[in-house]
C-alpha cells in the first residue's frame, strides 16, 4: 500500500470528524451546504452504494443467504425495538401531535441506506448491512402504515385516523436504484475485473464519507430554523431513540448468541433509520403537520453522528486487536 491510499484510508477513518463538522458548519453558515442540490441525493447514494458493491463478492451474498436466522433477528428487531421505543418515548414526553407523527414515523420506518456506509466504514458485515436494508424496506410497504397509524391513533385517542398511504411501487423503484441495482453492479465488477477493483478500494472509503456529509449537511442546512425552534424535548427524544436502537440492538443479538461482527451490523441496522423516507411521509400524507418533518430531520443528523462514532470505535476495536 502506498501513501496516498495510506492517507486516503486514514481520511475514511475520521469519518464522525467530517460529520460533526461538517454539520457544525452547515448550522453556523447553512450557505456551505446549500450548494447541493436535493435532486442529487439519489445520484449520491447510488455512488455510496456502489463504492460498497466493490468491496463484495458474489460469495458474500451466497453466505448472508445461508444465514436467515441473522435476516429475521435483524429485521424482528428493526420493527419491534424502535416502534416501542418510538411510541413510549412519545407518550413519556408528551410531545406535541406535530413532533408525535414526526417521531412515530421514523421509528417505524425501515434501516436507512446510511447504515450501509457506517457497516462498510466499520467493517461489519456490509452484505448482511445490505441485505436487511433490503428487506426491511421492503417489508416497509406493509408494516410502517400498519404501525404508524395503530400508534398515532392511539396516542391522538381517535383524532388522527388517517390512514398513511406508501408509494409501493415508488419505494420499490427506489430501493431497486439507489441499493440494490448499484451494490450488484460493484459486486459483478468485483468479481469480473478484481485486479482492477484491488487498486481503487483504499479510495472509496473515503468518497462514500464525504458522499454522506454532503447529504447530511444539505439537510441541516435547510431545516435550520425548524431545528433551532423546535426546543430540547424532540431533541432528547431523538436521541435516546436512537441511542437505545444501537445498544439493544447489540446486546439482544449478543443475548441471541451472535457472534460479534453480526452483532455490530444488526445494532447499526437498528439503530439507523431512514430518516428521508419519515420525512417524506409526514411531509405527503399530513399536509396540516407542518412540523411533522422536523423529528426526520433532527433524526437524520441523529443516527449519522451516532453511527459515525460506532464506526469510529469498532474501527479502533479492530486496530487494538491487531496489535
Amino acid at each position: 500500500m502506498n501513501k496516498v491510499e495510506k492517507i486516503f484510508i486514514g481520511l475514511a477513518n475520521f469519518f464522525p470528524v467530517w460529520v460533526i463538522g461538517g454539520a457544525s458548519l452547515a448550522l453556523w453558515n447553512p450557505s456551505t451546504a446549500t450548494w447541493f442540490q436535493p435532486t442529487w441525493i439519489p445520484l449520491f447514494l447510488g455512488i455510496i452504494m456502489l463504492s460498497m458493491g466493490l468491496t463484495l463478492s458474489l460469495d458474500d451474498f451466497l453466505r448472508v443467504i445461508q444465514i436467515p436466522k441473522s435476516i429475521a433477528l435483524g429485521v424482528g428487531l428493526q420493527y419491534t425495538i424502535m416502534p416501542i421505543l418510538g411510541f413510549s418515548l412519545a407518550k413519556l414526553l408528551n410531545l406535541p401531535i406535530d413532533y408525535i407523527i414526526g417521531i412515530v414515523l421514523v421509528a417505524c420506518c425501515p434501516g436507512g441506506t446510511a447504515s450501509n456506509v457506517v457497516c462498510f466504514i466499520a467493517r461489519s458485515n456490509i452484505a448482511l448491512s445490505v441485505s436487511l436494508t433490503a428487506v426491511s424496506t421492503l417489508a416497509a410497504i406493509i408494516i410502517t402504515p400498519l404501525l404508524t397509524t395503530l400508534m398515532i391513533e392511539f396516542i391522538s385517542k381517535n383524532s388522527m385516523g388517517t390512514t398513511i398511504q406508501v408509494d409501493t411501487m415508488g419505494l420499490l423503484v427506489n430501493t431497486f436504484k439507489i441499493v440494490i441495482l448499484p451494490v450488484t453492479a460493484g459486486a459483478l465488477l468485483n468479481h469480473y475485473f478484481r485486479k482492477w477493483v484491488k487498486k481503487i478500494n483504499p479510495y472509496t472509503p473515503f468518497i462514500a464519507v464525504m458522499s454522506i456529509v454532503f447529504i447530511v449537511d444539505f439537510i441541516l442546512a435547510v431545516k435550520k430554523e425548524e431545528i433551532f425552534s423546535t426546543g430540547s424535548t424532540l431533541i432528547l427524544a431523538v436521541v435516546i431513540l436512537h441511542t437505545l436502537g444501537f445498544f439493544l440492538g447489540y446486546f439482544l443479538s449478543k443475548y441471541f448468541k451472535f457472534n460479534d461482527q453480526t452483532s455490530k451490523t444488526i445494532s447499526i441496522e437498528v439503530g439507523m433509520q431512514n430518516s428521508g423516507l419519515a420525512t417524506e411521509l409526514a411531509r405527503s400524507n399530513f399536509p396540516d403537520f407542518s412540523l411533522a418533518t422536523v423529528p426526520g430531520a433532527i433524526s437524520a443528523l441523529t443516527h449519522c453522528i451516532l453511527g459515525s462514532i460506532a464506526a469510529g470505535l469498532c474501527r479502533l476495536q479492530e486496530n487494538y486487536n491487531k496489535q
